[in-house]
């Protein structure tokens, strides 16, 4: 096939804010978790898919299967749909009062 560019499971795009190595970053409704650190601007090599675990809203708990959006304010992830970005499903279950949480980041564009 003449037209294939790449499988995209890892995408480089300019970071929109200055991200650390494993720190998750949406660029539109693009959703992925840095390989390595950036600066605003910079060029940013990020995983689209796969377990990850991430920053997580205190206050709900989640259980295996809840969907979960990106909270962009915050950088956390939330079962809260409005004004967040669908990103993934809950992996594992999750307390209300942890700060992270194992997510299926399943690559879907909002």
């Amino acid at each position: 096939m003449k037209n294939f560019v790449q499988d995209a499971e890892t995408i480089e795009v300019p970071a929109p804010y200055d991200v650390a190595s494993g720190g998750a970053f949406l660029v539109g409704a693009l959703f992925a978790v840095a390989l390595g650190a950036a600066k605003s601007g910079e060029l940013v090599r990020g995983k689209r898919r796969g377990a990850i675990t991430l920053p997580k809203a205190t206050g709900a708990a989640w259980a295996i299967g809840d969907k979960l959006y990106w909270d962009n304010t915050n950088k956390v992830l939330t079962k809260t749909a409005s004004s967040n970005t669908l990103v993934g499903v809950a992996l594992a279950v999750a307390a209300s009062g942890d700060e992270s949480g194992l997510v299926l980041l399943t690559g879907q564009i909002a």
